[in-house]
């Protein structure tokens, strides 16, 4: 079967390496001159079962709406955004019931722990150096409420098998030495051993090169512009410069997913919200960490890569602007290096390479994975924090699906038909 994917990002690029496997002829086609030049080229670069819990817990609603307009926030939600993300806004309130966000954090969890083990046999099975660690990642938090909160959440995701132990200030520093300085303001965290990390773009990069020696065909710098249907059925993609047949299509587009399916008649739930992240040499500084971190109560990740520090976080509503904001990205540095105060003292945050990029974020927060209802068109897509997390686990799928098979773990909750 020829196979086309759109979208040169993690998603895609594992889908295609995946159909490559099961015997297909694959073109992967992006609009980038590189892989992974956008919402995969700089993201938190945390492989993780432990931080699945949809966005839209009643807290984070509380919060985002105090926070309309401000600047500082990790949450931002600009007025300006508001009236064109009515309906989707409304599925995210009516999402963040108990129940619907327990529901959605297992499917979260269950799509996740998969993908964690299909990235184990596949780094044991091809040559993959991107500065990956197996030594699991520490959630940091500074209050009692929010560690017992935390618990909770971990205990749901325990029932779909991702391990965890709960640790108290001195279990902390054990583990991570570089928390010693603010031993006394932490109540506790959990270390969750299976999670691990690694430079995203870097994978990317390296399994797309692998790919094309196995027969990917890579169109890269091509603008998808039109979708073409015959009978009810995608059969060609137009982009900029060529016309592209094929049996099937996946549609892996991140945040533009939605604009594409539009021309389909397909209505996916998605928005794009933007992230920011900072990443620092720390080659000659003293205390850095070596574990990958999670403080929840500033809404920011911490991951060492080699002789990098990558500093990650926030959610802001703000259409496809893609705009680096300074003020953002300093907020996201003052927010990480809070944690290393040792670390701080030696870093000049003018010096950090800045990124900012547009996640699909579903409004109930699993991805949406499969048939779009259309035939020949397939979905991966709405991943939104957890494009990496999900991105061997969905390629996967959607790979099983086109040829045939029934995937190894449940759809339900994973598919388009959830919202019918």
């Amino acid at each position: 079967m020829q196979v086309t994917v759109l979208g040169g990002g993690l998603v895609g690029v594992t889908t295609a390496w995946y159909l490559l496997d099961a015997g297909h002829e694959v073109t992967l086609v992006d609009r980038a001159t590189e892989l992974a030049a956008e919402a995969s080229h700089a993201n938190g670069a945390m492989l993780h079962a432990s931080h699945t819990e949809p966005w839209n817990t009643p807290r984070a609603i509380g919060q985002l709406l105090r926070w309309i307009g401000r600047e500082d926030s990790p949450l931002l939600l600009r007025p300006s955004e508001i009236p064109r993300m009515a309906r989707w806004g409304l599925g995210f309130l009516r999402y963040s019931q108990a129940h619907h966000h327990a529901r959605n954090t297992q499917v979260n969890a269950r799509l996740a722990t998969y993908s964690l083990r299909l990235m184990r046999e596949l780094e044991a099975q091809v040559p993959l150096d991107f500065t990956q660690s197996h030594e699991g990642i520490l959630k940091i938090f500074h209050t009692p409420e929010a560690l017992e909160t935390a618990k909770a959440d971990t205990a749901l995701m325990a029932e779909v098998g991702v391990r965890h132990e709960t640790l108290d200030a001195a279990g902390l520093v054990t583990r991570e030495p570089a928390l010693t300085d603010i031993r006394e303001s932490l109540s506790g965290g959990i270390f969750y051993p299976d999670d691990a990390s690694g430079d995203a773009r870097l994978f990317c990069q390296r399994l797309g090169q692998l790919a094309v020696q196995r027969g990917l065909e890579l169109r890269l710098g091509e603008t998808i512009q039109q979708l073409h249907c015959a009978r009810g059925r995608l059969t060609e993609v137009e982009t900029d410069r060529s016309r592209l047949k094929a049996d099937a299509f996946v549609l892996a587009t991140g945040a533009e997913a939605p604009q594409l399916a539009k021309q389909l008649g397909i209505r996916l739930p998605i928005r794009p919200v933007k992230g920011y992240s900072a990443t620092l040499d720390v080659s000659d500084l003293e205390g850095a960490p070596r574990l990958p971190i999670i403080d929840d109560g500033r809404k920011v990740v911490i991951t060492r890569l080699g002789d990098q520090l990558r500093i990650a976080g926030t959610a802001e509503f703000t259409g496809y602007d893609t705009t680096v904001r300074p003020r953002r990205v300093a907020a996201v540095i003052r927010q990480g290096l809070a944690n290393f105060p040792r670390l701080a003292a030696q870093i000049d945050p003018a010096e950090a390479d800045q990124w900012a990029c547009l996640r699909p974020m579903s409004m109930d927060g699993p991805p949406i994975l499969g048939e779009s209802g259309v035939p020949g068109c397939y979905l991966n897509t709405g991943a939104g924090h957890l494009g990496w997390t999900f991105a061997a686990g969905a390629g996967r799928v959607v790979a099983d699906l086109i040829d045939g098979k029934t995937p190894a773990i449940a759809l339900e909750g994973l598919t388009l038909g959830r919202y019918a």
